[in-house]
């Protein structure tokens, strides 16, 4: 296998995360490594509510920071919410300048919508349901004119290398079907979710959790993977990935209703359409699941104005025979943001020395077990920032790495299977027997490929459902639906081993 050396910071993964690494660790040289061409194959660019930070005259980090702990259900790290709510305008106003046209009210000051669970309207929006795809534009071209940073795209990332005190010193990455190891004094993990584990997603399907997985696979520690945030309102169109009906349009009054016309939504929680995302997502489980439906109609609170208020969310449902302008929009939960991930210090640190992560697939404590609405983007850009700055500083270690084998991939047919259980079984409702179900399910899998990252994500996630014995924000247990003392998950994928094993022998 070839081995490149790389004097400075090595990034996999180009979404926002990734990009802000990257930006950041100037002057220091940067080798960024994706499988897709940049704003392509990431959630970033797909996000369209926009970036919550507290800009407005009448809102105050504090505020934010309140909101997020209470969305997070008892998990979030306090100091870690009000750090991100204190440099999210920061961040907000940084982004500006590179160029991301955020939408202005007449006097100059950003436009913000009101999203679910937020005490303001605090969520800066472009367009109304283009943020991630215009932030990102505007990011992709910083990174591409930057002079220390260089991308390669067509990069996979197939392993990580670490040397004999399990310091980690760079990736095995495949490139035009060859592999290749890249060693570097520092590794920024930036690979995304695990979406494309569940059959029914709003991102993009490559984002199967390899970075999260391999992660485990070098013994990093892993925080709180049972907790997966379920959109509500994915555009119910049959296509796969499904498009998404932004939270904003709930924000300017579109409502809930079921096949006959009803509101539903106040029978679930008393802030109706604006309640806490889980709780709505399991509203509109429960309708499907009793035969009367779910629909998003804005007809009344946008009608006309759709092409230019919300150009995406139009465009995708006429794409499926829909006008929302005049009729209701046919909506079902999907899969959309993972809470969990490895477990990082404020600067991105994770338990292993050399290892970095940022975004989705990192966990910093600010999402607990529900993400506030639009926090996603934020983190992204203030993390990913910290991670940066923190990587460039790391002095190479001149460290050998041991030798290392890829990690096994996964088959279409593989794929397909465990995608169909992953939204069975570990969906917006659960229960200890389908979760059983799903687990014995990715052990065959494992008994034939071997121990694939995306496996070992899909594990992480089932066998810490199955352990977490009550429901707490967007994990809920039809046969433990009450709460228990609030506490994380922090686990190493070898302790998971052992817990299982005596789980199913004691069976």
């Amino acid at each position: 296998m070839e081995r490149l050396r790389h004097d400075g910071v090595l990034v996999v993964g180009a979404g926002l995360a990734g990009l802000s690494a990257a930006l950041a660790a100037a002057p220091r040289k940067v080798l960024l490594l994706t499988g897709a061409t940049l704003n392509h194959g990431c959630s970033s660019a797909w996000a369209q509510g926009g970036m919550a930070a507290a800009l407005a005259a009448d809102d105050a980090p504090a505020l934010h920071a309140a909101d997020t702990v209470a969305a997070g259900a008892g998990l979030v790290d306090p100091a870690m919410a009000q750090l991100l709510a204190e440099e999210g305008p920061a961040a907000v106003r940084a982004l500006a300048a590179l160029g991301a046209p955020f939408d202005r009210r007449p006097g100059g000051e950003f436009a913000q919508s009101l999203e679910a669970a937020h005490s303001r309207p605090r969520v800066a929006r472009v367009k109304g349901d283009q943020a991630g795809g215009a932030i990102m534009q505007a990011v992709s071209v910083a990174a591409l004119a930057a002079p220390h940073i260089q991308v390669r795209v067509g990069a996979k990332l197939r392993g990580i290398l670490q040397d004999t005190d399990g310091r980690v010193r760079g990736v095995i990455v495949e490139i035009a079907g060859r592999l290749t190891e890249i060693v570097a004094p520092a590794t920024v993990l930036a690979t995304g979710g695990i979406g494309g584990l569940y059959a029914v997603t709003t991102t993009p399907a490559e984002l199967t959790g390899e970075g999260l997985g391999l992660a485990a696979l070098a013994g990093a520690v892993i925080g709180d993977p049972e907790f997966v945030q379920f959109h509500p309102t994915a555009i119910d169109i049959g296509r796969d990935p499904a498009p998404l009906a932004t939270e904003a349009l709930r924000g300017e009054g579109a409502v809930l209703v079921n096949a006959t016309g009803e509101r539903f939504m106040a029978r679930y929680h008393p802030d109706a359409e604006l309640a806490p995302r889980d709780v709505v997502a399991r509203a509109i489980h429960a309708e499907r699941e009793a035969g009367r439906g779910a629909f998003l109609d804005a007809t009344e609170a946008v009608g006309g104005h759709f092409p230019e208020e919300f150009p995406g969310v139009f465009a995708a449902c006429l794409s499926g025979g829909i006008d929302p302008r005049v009729q209701p929009i046919p909506v079902a939960p999907a899969c959309h943001y993972h809470m969990g991930g490895i477990v990082t210090d404020a600067e991105g640190l994770t338990s292993l020395p050399g290892l970095y992560a940022a975004g989705e697939c990192a966990s910093t404590g600010v999402h607990g077990a529900n993400r506030l609405a639009s926090n996603s983007l934020l983190e992204a850009a203030v993390f990913g920032t910290r991670t940066g700055r923190a990587a460039a500083a790391q002095a190479d270690p001149a460290t050998a790495p041991l030798s290392a084998r890829a990690a096994p991939g996964t088959s279409e047919a593989a794929l397909a299977a465990l995608r169909a259980g992953m939204s069975r079984d570990a969906g917006v409702v659960r229960d200890a027997a389908g979760l059983m179900r799903l687990l014995a399910e990715i052990e065959r899998l494992e008994a034939t490929l071997g121990r694939a990252p995306a496996l070992v994500a899909a594990r992480l996630t089932a066998a810490c459902a199955l352990a977490r014995e009550e429901s707490r924000g967007a994990h809920f247990r039809t046969d433990a639906p009450a709460a228990r003392p609030a506490s994380r998950t922090l686990v190493r994928l070898a302790d998971l081993d052992g817990a299982r094993a005596l789980r199913f022998a004691a069976e």
